[in-house]
């Protein structure tokens, strides 16, 4: 059994000769990275150094400390705290790698104006949102039925006879990051070929035992203590409606000595509840104005059209996200009552449909 091809062969000629073509090359991705963003861009920049390629990450801020294990974590430029060397390597850049994102604004202000601001390097874009923005790139290669970043990468890297300069290092790379964006193969992760990549990857070496416990088992005494405190005092349960909301003020976090990924996956958490379908965590950014949201759901609760509705976000169909300006974490509560109640008849249909059957017996 192959994997299935995706990839148009305009999406594996244009990226096969941005990589041959290149030099200097600077990898970015989004926002507050994720695991998916990490292994993604720590992945290529191990692929493009094997290649004999200068190349360098970039990410606009912190990235969680359970993902600083990966080979190569620790030369990761953070652009808000080293700005003039970023600026340095954008601009000797002949190649810009866009991984994990399909908008300049997912970099934040300041460094998407940057990159978009690039009109004489060539960029690739190496995405699976929906809906990227093309707009300035030499080639993009988007997928949003891949489960991820990192599966994108793979099959890219292999579609171009590239699979054989994959590290070990990046192989551990990829799995981390299809691992953390499938909520551990939790969702979006039906596809036969998501598991014939892994045993791949495996093939090559990789301990994804470890690579599973580098991930899970990184966290200090005071997340659990913030994890009870979330699930005993903060979450609010609508039992009709099969959904849930929490928020933390940043006050909150800072008793319990919050670190960043200390609330990594604590949105997942309610869906264990029986009959559960949404769940959605609000965190006060402890530095900026702002309220960070994540919503999950399952089966065809788009939280992605959540997200997008009354959030300002987007994501994936059963994991998304968005922020909230100017206002209280009260109020950011009931604008989240507000769209959970907006998608009651989703969250009641099967309820309803149970109705019927009865109804009908």
């Amino acid at each position: 059994m192959t994997l299935k091809t995706k990839l148009s062969p305009q999406e594996v000629q244009g990226a096969k000769k941005l990589f041959d073509d290149c030099k200097n090359v600077v990898i970015v991705a989004h926002q507050s990275p994720d695991g998916d963003a990490i292994g993604s861009t720590l992945a290529l920049w191990e692929y493009l150094t094997r290649k004999g390629k200068n190349a360098m990450v970039i990410v606009p801020n912190y990235f969680p400390d359970f993902l600083k294990w990966m080979n190569g974590a620790d030369r990761i430029v953070l652009f808000e705290r080293k700005k003039s060397l970023s600026y340095n390597l954008l601009n000797m850049a002949d190649l810009v790698c866009v991984l994990d994102l399909g908008e300049y604004s997912r970099l934040g202000e300041e460094l998407g104006r940057v990159v978009a601001g690039l009109r004489h390097t060539k960029k690739l874009m190496i995405d699976h949102h929906i809906g990227p923005d093309k707009k300035g790139f030499s080639t993009v290669v988007s997928h949003p039925e891949c489960s991820s970043t990192c599966e994108l990468l793979f099959r890219l890297l292999t579609a171009i006879g590239g699979i054989g300069q994959l590290s070990l290092h990046g192989a551990e790379d990829i799995y981390a990051g299809m691992y953390t964006d499938t909520g551990g193969f939790s969702f979006n992760s039906n596809d036969p070929d998501i598991f014939l990549i892994i045993a791949e990857l495996l093939q090559k070496g990789i301990d994804k035992d470890r690579i599973v416990r580098n991930i899970n088992n990184y966290y200090t005494a005071d997340r659990f203590r913030l994890m009870g405190y979330v699930l005993y005092e903060k979450l609010q349960v609508f039992p009709d409606l099969h959904a849930s909301v929490f928020g933390l003020t940043k006050e909150e976090l800072k008793r319990f000595n919050y670190l960043k990924g200390d609330m990594e996956g604590v949105v997942n958490m309610p869906l264990a509840i029986r009959g559960h379908k949404l769940s959605i965590s609000l965190r006060e950014d402890t530095e900026k104005p702002v309220i960070w949201v994540s919503i999950r759901s399952y089966d065809d609760i788009s939280a992605q059209d959540m997200a997008i509705r009354f959030f300002g976000g987007g994501g994936h169909f059963n994991a998304a996200g968005g922020r909230l300006e100017g206002i209280t974490m009260e109020q950011a509560i009931e604008k989240a009552k507000e769209a959970i109640e907006a998608f009651r008849e989703q969250l009641t249909a099967t309820d309803q449909q149970a109705t019927n059957n009865s109804t009908n017996q």
